[in-house]
């Protein structure tokens, strides 16, 4: 799976170029922050295997308005860093990694 590179964020982390990207619109859940934001990583030379961050903010399109504090380039690289700790190998082929940050999120009831 390929990010789309428009709207593609790239961002260098330990010397190594990525790109990421955080949907623009949200899915139904996210709309109804019943289900927490989500944003992708791929390495910018070589894509291999994509890793897919779910945070613990609301997305900042969802519909009931809820506060959403941003994601920040330095939290796109603390989870690049984590997942590269837990095993994530960017340029190799294979299934999303995914690194779930979600703790503390709640959803609207």
């Amino acid at each position: 799976m390929a990010l789309i590179r428009k709207g593609a964020r790239r961002i260098v982390v330990d010397g190594t170029a990525y790109r990421w990207r955080l949907r623009r619109k949200p899915t139904y859940p996210q709309g109804l922050a019943w289900s927490p934001c989500t944003y992708a990583v791929e390495h910018a030379d070589a894509p291999g295997t994509t890793l897919v961050v779910t945070t613990n903010q609301p997305h900042p399109g969802n519909w009931p308005g809820r506060a959403v504090i941003p994601t920040l380039p330095s939290d796109v690289a603390d989870a690049i860093r984590h997942a590269l700790d837990a095993g994530w190998s960017p340029t190799l082929p294979g299934p999303p990694f995914h690194l779930d940050q979600s703790t503390g999120f709640t959803p609207s009831p």
